[in-house]
């Protein structure tokens, strides 16, 4: 805090989240949230906490059981981010405007933007059709039981409940846009991952609960020792495996450019062990769950019990699951270093700058090393994105712990968790090293884990002094009419 800029940033940062935090709390009009919310407090274990949309719930931030104008969160802008990426490997125009520089990058982003809004669009709708019968979108659902999510039913709600649901992602994404431009941090990627740690208040709760429950209900101390070392070794395997990296030595010949001698020094260049980060898990996870429930559904239609069976050999609990998710796990991790390192480009860019590695001839040779060390470490990736996977379950179903805290124990949360909290330390650290201040450590530093975040020097101007105090006043402001709304609320409905 001594350090007027990176001062601006970091509270601009904490500004912008706060508001993104505001917009997964305002439910859209003719929706009422308590039905779903008190279906979500029933879910024990397994269940819809354990598919699919409680996963996304947990990455908007409890938005989505909140009805809110941001629950189709940030995650229709990480979609169009993929696929774009995906296709810059196998589109050549696309891969033209990669490589011309910012310019072409600002074209990408801004064709990026447009799927994000279409996507909205279809989300959006398909949604907000999907609460008018929500035992389709979260099985065991008894519209009987918890009561109708849609109040209104007409094409004009559908209408513009499908606007203020786009408005709220578009919304976010220039929020994270913000942050990552005046901010601290990657700003996609906090939001993300602010909206997963907002849900600690209600893991805090149900931990408490596990201990300090009625009689009969509680654990055994034992249970919770278990639990603190299970997740410190978690937490301490993530953060290994993240910033760990096969350092392939490179040496560089000496050449004469004009008067100068330029190269003979000694690098190297650094293969990251888990290469593909959170994306074989969140492709395996995705692609799980259409065979399962178009397997249920044509076997509710046709009375098949072969199908229905088949169908639940597909959820979470059953061996033929993890087969498959393990399975598929390995061949995205491969799939997604095949797309995105080139190991044919590093060897023509070593051997362009002069550059070698000891022991292997320049050219093919190099291309077929670096694939054959890229080969081993995604293996090893693989294997430990697999056993992440399935600690929350090894929690739900072993040891019976609420699904909202088995989510801080692995899976894709705590991976993005982890990362993205690595990636902001280290801009920080950045940030005090270059104005000659010690780093949050005074001996040793923090390691670069990737390029994600970007250079300080590539980031716009910090927001000024006034910006950041506009900011907070009007997020104050809310706040205070926040608190005096519940309370008028809460002695008004009592007797």
């Amino acid at each position: 805090m001594k350090i007027p800029e990176l001062r601006s940033r970091i509270l601009f940062t904490l500004a912008l989240l706060a508001v993104a935090r505001v917009g997964a709390h305002i439910p859209l009009p003719g929706i009422d949230p308590h039905p779903l919310e008190n279906f979500f407090a029933a879910q024990t274990g397994g269940g819809v906490a354990g598919a699919a949309m409680g996963l996304y719930n947990m990455f908007t931030g409890g938005a989505l059981i909140k009805g809110a104008v941001c629950a189709l969160g940030i995650m229709p802008y990480i979609s169009a981010s993929i696929i774009f990426q995906l296709m810059t490997a196998v589109v050549p125009t696309l891969s033209r405007l990669q490589q011309e520089g910012d310019v072409g990058r600002q074209k990408l982003t801004q064709y990026t933007r447009y799927a994000t809004l279409l996507i909205c669009l279809v989300q959006g709708t398909l949604m907000i059709l999907a609460l008018e019968n929500p035992a389709k979108l979260f099985p065991g659902y008894d519209i009987n039981l918890y009561g109708p999510i849609v109040m209104v039913n007409n094409y004009w709600f559908i209408f513009t409940s499908m606007i203020y649901m786009t408005a709220g992602t578009m919304l976010l994404m220039w929020l994270g846009e913000q942050i990552t431009q005046r901010g601290v941090g990657n700003g996609v990627s906090l939001l993300i991952t602010v909206g997963i740690l907002g849900q600690i208040p209600s893991a805090a709760t149900a931990t408490y609960k596990m201990f300090f429950g009625p009689v009969g209900t509680t654990r055994n101390g034992w249970v919770g020792v278990l639990m603190i070392v299970l997740f410190v070794i978690v937490v301490m395997g993530i953060i290994l495996v993240v910033q760990g990296q096969r350092k392939i030595p490179v040496q560089y010949a000496k050449r004469v450019v004009g008067n100068k001698v330029m190269g003979g020094q000694s690098s190297f260049l650094p293969l990251k062990v888990n290469y593909s980060g959170v994306m074989p898990v969140i492709f395996a996870s995705a692609i799980l769950l259409f065979p399962q429930q178009i397997l249920s559904w044509i076997g509710a239609i046709t009375n098949w019990k072969s199908l229905s069976l088949a169908s639940q050999h597909l959820l979470r609990g059953d061996w033929v699951y993890y087969t498959i998710d393990a399975t598929l796990i390995l061949f995205f991790s491969y799939f997604w270093v095949s797309v995105m390192f080139k190991p044919i480009q590093v060897a023509d860019d070593l051997k362009k700058y002069g550059g070698y590695i000891p022991g292997v001839r320049p050219g093919e040779p190099t291309a077929q090393f670096l694939d054959f060390i890229m080969t081993r470490l995604t293996l090893a990736g693989a294997l430990f994105l697999t056993c992440i996977a399935v600690m929350p379950d090894i929690l739900l179903y072993l040891i019976k712990v609420p699904s909202t805290v088995a989510y801080f124990f692995g899976g894709t949360g705590m991976l993005i968790n982890v990362g993205v909290l690595l990636d902001t330390m280290r801009q920080i650290e950045t940030f005090l090293l270059q104005r000659h201040y010690d780093g949050f450590l005074r001996k040793g530093r923090i390691r670069s884990r990737s390029s994600m975040g970007g250079s300080v020097g590539a980031l716009g101007d910090a927001a000024d002094s006034k910006t950041v105090g506009v900011l907070w006043f009007w997020l104050g402001l809310i706040l205070v009419v926040g608190l005096v709304a519940g309370s008028i609320n809460h002695f008004s409905h009592k007797p």
